[in-house]
C-alpha cells in the first residue's frame, strides 16, 4: 500500500464545486473533461494539499452524516478559511465538544451534503492527549 490515490465527490454542479474547492479552500483545478467523458460522467480534477480530488456530475448523497474529509491547517489560518467559505454561502457546522490539546476544527458542508473539516491538530497530539485522560 502506497497511500491514497484520490478522493471522488459526486456533485450536482461541477462549476459550483470548483468554486468551493478553488476559491474557498485554495485548490488548483488541473483537469476539466468538458464534453469528453472518459469516465461515468463529466468530471473535474483538483489538487489540494498535495491530494488529488475528483468531482463527478451525478446524484450526491441524499443525507448528511459525520463521515468527512479533514485537511490539516494552521490555527492562524482558520479565520481566513471561514471567511472565504462564508462568502461562498457554505454552511458552517457548529464545532463539536473538544478536550484541550486535540486541536481546533472548522466543519462545513459543501453544496451536495459532503462534510469537510479543517483541523489544526495532528494524530500524535491527539493520541498523546487521549493517553493523558486514562
Amino acid at each position: 500500500m502506497k497511500g491514497i490515490s484520490h478522493i471522488t465527490f459526486i456533485v450536482r454542479d461541477l462549476d459550483r464545486m470548483a468554486a468551493f474547492l478553488c476559491e474557498g479552500l485554495g485548490a488548483c483545478e488541473v483537469y476539466n473533461s468538458s464534453s469528453q467523458n472518459f469516465s461515468l460522467s463529466r468530471e473535474k480534477f483538483f489538487v489540494l494539499g498535495g491530494i488529488w480530488l475528483a468531482a463527478m456530475e451525478g446524484d450526491p448523497p441524499a443525507d448528511r452524516s459525520y463521515q468527512h474529509l479533514a485537511f490539516a491547517v494552521s490555527e492562524s489560518d482558520l479565520p481566513m478559511y471561514q471567511a472565504k467559505l462564508e462568502a461562498l454561502g457554505v454552511e458552517i457546522r457548529p464545532p463539536r465538544t473538544r478536550v484541550e490539546g486535540e486541536g481546533l476544527s472548522l466543519y462545513f458542508y459543501d453544496f451536495d451534503n459532503h462534510l469537510f473539516e479543517l483541523h489544526t491538530g495532528t494524530l500524535g497530539q491527539r493520541l498523546a492527549r487521549y493517553g493523558a485522560v486514562r
